[in-house]
This record gives C-alpha cells, sequence and structure tokens, in this order.
C-alpha cells in the first residue's frame, strides 16, 4: 500500500522503466560543432609570406613594427539624390542593400554636421551610408575586391599608384556597384559608386604600398620605357 509521500515524489510514481526526456532534434542541430572556421586565406598569406620579406625588405624584425591592416571603410554618398529634406525611400533601400551585399554587414547611415547652401543641404539630412570592416570581414572584402571585382571593371588599367596618405592608408573609388558578383544589375534601378579606405596602422606609403602587391592589388603598371624614335631618311 503506497502513501502520501510516495504520491508526491514524482520520481517514485514513474514507471521504472522510462528514460528521461532528451533534447530535440533542432536543440541538438544547433549545438552541434560545425569545427574550426578556416582563417581568411590572404590573412594566412600576409602572416606566413608577406612578413617574411617585410623583414628581408625593411629589417622589421619586431612585429609591433610591422604595418597591420587595421580596418576598410566603406562609403556612398546619398546626399545627391536628395529631394527636398529627404531621400527616395527605393534610392536609399537600394544604396543601403548594396552595402550589405557587398560587405556582410549592416552600414550607418550618416547625417549632415553643417548646412551647406551650394549643395542644397541642412544639418540634420541624411548624408551618406558608411560601414566600417574589421578583421575576417574586412580580409574576406579585400580577397573579394582583388580576384572577382577589379577584373569586372570596364577599361581597367590598374589603380593609381599615388593615392595614399602620410600614414600609409589607400583611398580610391569605383563608380559602378555592378563589379561586384553579388549584385544583380537587373534588379537595381539605378547605378552608383563608393569610396573605399584601406587604413593601415604602423605604416608608411612605402610600406603599405609594398603589403598591397604582395597581397596582389591591382596597381597601375609603370608604362614600358621606349627607346629613341628612329627617323627614315629621306629619299
Amino acid at each position: 500500500m503506497s502513501t502520501d509521500k510516495d504520491n508526491k515524489n514524482p520520481k517514485a510514481a514513474a514507471p521504472k522503466g522510462n528514460k528521461p526526456q532528451g533534447k530535440s532534434k533542432k536543440a541538438e542541430a544547433e549545438v552541434e560543432d560545425t569545427g574550426p572556421k578556416v582563417p581568411p586565406r590572404l590573412k594566412t598569406h600576409f602572416d606566413e609570406k608577406v612578413r617574411a620579406q617585410l623583414i628581408e625588405k625593411f629589417g622589421l624584425k619586431n612585429p609591433m613594427q610591422q604595418p597591420k591592416l587595421e580596418k576598410i571603410v566603406i562609403n556612398v554618398n546619398m546626399g545627391r539624390h536628395l529631394e527636398g529634406t529627404k531621400i527616395p525611400v527605393e534610392k536609399k533601400n537600394t544604396i543601403l542593400e548594396t552595402i550589405v551585399k557587398v560587405s556582410g554587414q549592416k552600414p550607418v547611415v550618416i547625417r549632415a554636421k553643417k548646412s551647406v547652401a551650394n549643395f542644397k543641404l541642412r544639418e540634420g539630412y541624411e548624408n551618406a551610408a558608411m560601414v566600417t570592416l574589421r578583421r575576417e570581414r574586412m580580409w574576406h572584402f579585400l580577397d573579394s575586391f582583388i580576384h572577382l571585382a577589379s577584373p569586372r571593371i570596364k577599361d581597367f588599367r590598374g589603380l593609381p599608384e599615388k593615392a595614399f596618405d602620410k600614414q600609409g592608408n589607400y583611398a580610391f573609388g569605383i563608380t559602378e556597384q555592378g563589379v561586384f558578383p553579388q549584385i544583380n544589375m537587373a534588379e537595381v534601378s539605378f547605378t552608383h559608386g563608393m569610396n573605399i579606405n584601406i587604413c593601415f596602422g604602423r605604416s608608411t606609403p612605402e610600406r603599405s604600398r609594398f603589403v598591397l602587391e604582395q597581397l596582389g592589388f591591382p596597381f597601375r603598371k609603370p608604362e614600358e620605357i621606349r627607346g629613341p624614335k628612329t627617323v627614315a631618311p629621306k629619299a
């Protein structure tokens, strides 16, 4: 005969043959280990080969003296699309979606800090969209631009070599977002460009240029030196 204490205890009431309920299949899939992440190949190339070349050329044996790729900033101007006080929703969404597809990160909308009468811009108006890439996303974007986007630029002859500032940062721009394979131009109502800034730390223009060259950055090739022109003798 069972007592009241036995009825109140759930462990005593449960039959011995039943097993405790485990996690659902969905929960098991969420906690399933997918293995270690593979580092970006450009970063691996930089760590394994470019660092050794920096030591050989510049004598930078201390890793803290070597140039470091810190971030990549993508900026798209939206101020030229202003109609009155606001940007049309379609154009604004197109620009923001383009940045998300290209960078894999949600951009920030920047508002004007000062009023400029010549540009019909007032303080507080939405002026640009910007995103800052760091770590793995930065390396993946740089790899995508070097090997996928730059060969798709029309009449591309290389990027200028003198677009470095004193700190070794490099800035350039593209005129069409369609050079990136992530963008389907059939779904876009208009074209727009973007400004891209590659920011270095502990660097100079010469060192930054060397690092980008070793990573395969498409700089403009110097023109071949031609010899003196020969004039045919007159008859």
